[in-house]
């Protein structure tokens, strides 16, 4: 009885994870045919040219390094080869095929985009706030990573649990530290005084029930006043850090934050949009960063509801 109980436990974790592998897959397809068309392609180096300016000196220098690479390889060959790429991610996703070696190649592809297309994140100007969307690709490989292989899962309940928990665990840990990263910026007086500039700017471009849904949202902003929905994210986000961090409060703030993060995608980021061709979800140009945030939320939150039960059953 014991051993069917856990062969459904075992079960019932690996389809949420599987269902969220496919969910993250059908992002990258996304991607993918957002990239396979001729703007893409032929502002592929136009594209990283304008990530220099207001770029710190190293980062400034690192971009120079990768245009001189791209423009010597030649940026036509280079663009079909990123298109190519993230099309085997997706496929690898949403089939399981290969998926724990074309997961590794997934982080150091998106910690690579981070680093040199996005910037690191940067720059900071006055009221940004946002460490970039690579990176938390990234995070989410790393997540499906921490699911065993279909092979292991296949010799039985006792042979490997659904989860590495030391990876998951690392999820949960690098996650906060990017809230916290996030928090510390929002704190500044810049994004104080900046509130609501992101949310104005989302609107340009919106198809207008959009437009419509980020004016309430506004409104309702200027009803409590700019600076005290300022505090609230500042403050929403570094205890978000926190419970993370810790691992304290889970029940509660997995939820919130992953509500919280869609908050921040359908407002700030206007729901991916504006949709146009020439754009790209790998850097966050298309849809968005707080999406794949809520995917992070949707790894941790079936981590633990199935660690609750397992402990419950164990009592």
């Amino acid at each position: 009885m014991f051993e069917n109980r856990s062969s459904r436990y075992t079960g019932g974790q690996e389809l949420a994870f599987a269902a969220l592998r496919i969910f993250f897959g059908v992002i990258w397809v996304i991607n993918t045919v957002l990239e396979a068309n001729k703007v893409y392609v032929d502002h592929f180096l136009g594209s990283i040219v304008a990530r220099v300016k207001g770029q710190p000196y190293l980062v400034q220098t690192v971009l120079h390094e990768v245009i001189h690479i791209v423009t010597m390889l030649g940026p036509r060959h280079v663009a079909i080869g990123t298109v190519v790429l993230d099309g085997l991610l997706a496929a690898s996703l949403l089939t399981g095929f290969a998926l724990r070696p074309m997961a590794r190649l997934g982080i150091i592809y998106s910690l690579f985009l981070w680093a040199t297309v996005g910037g690191l994140g940067g720059p900071y100007t006055p009221g940004a706030t946002d460490p970039g969307t690579a990176i938390v690709y990234a995070l989410v490989f790393f997540a499906v990573l921490s699911v065993p292989s279909e092979r292991r899962l296949a010799l039985g309940p006792e042979s490997e649990p659904a989860v590495n928990t030391g990876r998951i665990e690392a999820v949960r840990i690098l996650f906060g530290l990017l809230w916290a990263f996030d928090a510390f910026w929002k704190w500044q007086p810049g994004f104080f005084e900046h509130s609501l500039t992101y949310m104005q700017q989302s609107e340009v471009g919106q198809p207008a029930w959009i437009v419509t849904y980020i004016g309430l949202v506004i409104s309702a902003i200027h009803l409590t006043g700019p600076l005290t929905f300022g505090i609230f994210a500042a403050a929403i986000e570094t205890i978000l850090a926190i419970s993370l961090l810790l691992k304290r409060w889970q029940q509660w703030f997995l939820p919130i934050g992953f509500l919280y993060s869609f908050g921040v995608w359908t407002t700030a980021e206007g729901w991916g949009g504006p949709y146009h061709f020439g754009s790209t979800g790998n850097r966050g140009d298309m849809l968005g960063t707080a999406n794949i945030y809520m995917v992070v939320y949707l790894y941790l939150m079936v981590a633990y509801l199935f660690e609750r039960r397992l402990h419950k059953r164990m009592q």
